[in-house]
C-alpha cells in the first residue's frame, strides 16, 4: 500500500505524542545527531562525554553504546553532523556477488543489510560500482564476515579491494582547548567503532555555540544526465544551459560509462561544461549525477564569523576565505541548516539554481538568520536574511531543514511552553508551527530537536523534540 498522508491543516488536530523517555537528561551542550535528510533509522544521542545513546526509531527506545572518552565534559561549543556513509572498509577476498571481510579489522553488524555499498579502490571493473547488501554472515567479532550483494559485480572481489556503505556516521566535536585525541571523533555505525580525527586547522579553543554541517545528501541529485564529451578536467553536456559558476563547490559524480566511481569537486562551469581538478576520465558514454560535496562538512561558531571547512578523505580543516563575510559573530542560540532540494521551480532552475546551495544559521541571541552561498562564497545578504515579526532565537534553540521549510525550535523553560516556527527559504517569512505545552527543565544549549520521515517519499513525518533539562521525548505529526 503507497504511503499517503491525508490530514489537512485546519481541518485535523495537530497533537503531540509522549515517546519513550531517554535515559539520561539532558544537560549542558547535550544533543541529538541525526540524518539531516530524516530516512536513517538510528539517531545519536549524546548526552555526555562518556555517556552516548544509539535511538532507535522504529523501536522507540535506546541503547547504551562504547564510549566516546571525550576528554572533558560538553560544553557550549560542542557540536555533531550525521553523514550518510561510513567509513572505508578493506576486503578479504570475494566472488562476483559477495564480499569476504576481516571480522578482526571490520566487525560488520546488521546495519548495514539493505544499504548500498559502493567499490572504491582495487579491482578496476568493480570500481564505482553499487550494490545492495541483502545479508552478512558469522558476525561474531571472529573470522570472515561475508556480505551478500542483490547482483552480479563485474568481476570477483579481490583481497585489499576497498569499498564504503551508506550505514551512516555521527562526527562529534566536544568544546574545550583542542587536543590531537579526544576532542573531534567519527562513529561508524557499520562497525559501532569510535575513530579521533584530527583537529589541525581548527582554533586553539572552542566554544560559546557551534554547529556542524554536512552540504551532501546521498539521495539528492540536482541534475543529471550524459556527457557529449570530456576530458581529465571537463565534462561538457551540450544539451544545458547552467548558470555560470553556478555549480561551484557541488560535486559531479560518473554513475555509469567511461569513468563510472569518478567524484570530483567542480571548481567552475560555463553553460555546458564543469571543470575540476585533473585526473578525471570523461568522454560521451559518461553518465553523471551533480550532487553536494559528500567529502566537506562545514564547522561554524566559536563566537567568531569564521567558517571551517574539514576534509574527510584529508582529515585536515581549513578556513574558508569567503568573498563577502558574516555580518555578525554567531553566539549562544546558534544553530545552521544545509537546505537541498526544496520542491520550488524557482530554486531548481538549472539555470540559476538555489536547490543545494546555501546553508541557514541562526545567529543567535538576535532575530536574524544569516544565509552563506556555497557556489560564490559568500554570506549574502549581508544584513542577514529579512523576515516578518521580532522573534529572537536563544540559547538551547535547534533548526532543521524539511522541503521548502527550515524548522526552529524556541526552547522553553521550566516555566514557560516550547514553541516551534517555521521560516519558509523560499518566501522569506515566519510561521508558527505549534506549541507544546508539556513542560521541561531549565534552558540549555545544544540541539534537540530533528525530523524523522516514514520513508524516503517524506510524506508521512515527525517532528521530535527531546526535552531541556529532562527525559521528555515528544513528537508531532507535520502537515
Amino acid at each position: 500500500m503507497p504511503e499517503t498522508q491525508n490530514n489537512l491543516a485546519l481541518l485535523n488536530r495537530k497533537e503531540w505524542q509522549t515517546m519513550m523517555p531517554a535515559l539520561t537528561a539532558t544537560a549542558a551542550a547535550s544533543c541529538m545527531i541525526v540524518d539531516p535528510y530524516g530516512v536513517n533509522n538510528i539517531g545519536l544521542y549524546m548526552a555526555s562525554n562518556t555517556v552516548h545513546y544509539l535511538y532507535h526509531h522504529d523501536e522507540d527506545d535506546y541503547v547504551q553504546i562504547t564510549s566516546g572518552a571525550f576528554a572533558v565534559a560538553l560544553a557550549a561549543g560542542a557540536c555533531g553532523a550525521y553523514h550518510p556513509w561510513s567509513v572505508a572498509y578493506t576486503a578479504t577476498g570475494g566472488t562476483s556477488s559477495t564480499v569476504t571481510v576481516s571480522a578482526a579489522a571490520f566487525n560488520l553488524n546488521g546495519f548495514i543489510k539493505n544499504k548500498t555499498i559502493e567499490f572504491l579502490t582495487g579491482t578496476a571493473a568493480n570500481i564505482g560500482q553499487r550494490r545492495t547488501i541483502l545479508s552478512l554472515l558469522n558476525n561474531s567479532g571472529t573470522g570472515t564476515i561475508t556480505l551478500t550483494l542483490d547482483s552480479a559485480l563485474p568481476s570477483a572481489v579481490a583481497n585489499t579491494d576497498t569499498f564504503k556503505i551508506n550505514s551512516g556516521s555521527f562526527f562529534f566535536l566536544n568544546a574545550g582547548t583542542l587536543a590531537a585525541t579526544n576532542y573531534f571523533k567519527r562513529f561508524d555505525l557499520g562497525t559501532l567503532v569510535w575513530s579521533n580525527l584530527a583537529v589541525t586547522g581548527l582554533p586553539a579553543t572552542w566554544g560559546t555555540a557551534g554547529s556542524m554541517v554536512v552540504p551532501y545528501i546521498k539521495e539528492l541529485q540536482y541534475d543529471t544526465g550524459t556527457a557529449t564529451a570530456g576530458s581529465s578536467t571537463t565534462l561538457t553536456d551540450g544539451t544545458k544551459a547552467w548558470g555560470v559558476n553556478q555549480w561551484v563547490n557541488y560535486q559531479v559524480r560518473i554513475r555509469s560509462g567511461t569513468g563510472i566511481g569518478q567524484v570530483r569537486v567542480i571548481t567552475a562551469n560555463t553553460g555546458t561544461q564543469l571543470t575540476f581538478a585533473a585526473g578525471a576520465t570523461i568522454d560521451a558514454t559518461s553518465v553523471y549525477d551533480i550532487e553536494g560535496d559528500e567529502n566537506a562538512i562545514y564547522i561554524l561558531g566559536n563566537n567568531a564569523v569564521t567558517l571551517y571547512k574539514y576534509s574527510i578523505s584529508g582529515n585536515t580543516t581549513s578556513t574558508v576565505v569567503v568573498s563577502a563575510a558574516r555580518a555578525g559573530a554567531p553566539v549562544a542560540g546558534m544553530a545552521s541548516a544545509f537546505v537541498g532540494i526544496t520542491g520550488d521551480s524557482g530554486w531548481a532552475n538549472l539555470a540559476d539554481i538555489k536547490d543545494g546551495r546555501y546553508i541557514f544559521s541562526i545567529r543567535g541571541g538576535t532575530a536574524i538568520i544569516d544565509r552563506y552561498d556555497i557556489a560564490t562564497l559568500a554570506w549574502l545578504p549581508t544584513t542577514g536574511v529579512l523576515y516578518n515579526g521580532n522573534t529572537t532565537f536563544g540559547l538551547g534553540d535547534s533548526i532543521r531543514w524539511d522541503t521548502k521549510y527550515l524548522y526552529i525550535a524556541k526552547e522553553g523553560t521550566a516555566a514557560i511552553p516550547q514553541r516551534f516556527y517555521k521560516f519558509s527559504v523560499t518566501g522569506n517569512y515566519l510561521e508558527p508551527v505549534t506549541t507544546d505545552w508539556y513542560l521541561n527543565g531549565a534552558a540549555v544549549i545544544g540541539e534537540k530537536m530533528w525530523i524523522k520521515k516514514l520513508s524516503s517519499t517524506g510524506t508521512v513525518k515527525w517532528l521530535y523534540y527531546l526535552g531541556a533539562t529532562s527525559t521528555n521525548l515528544r513528537r508531532i505529526m507535520l502537515y
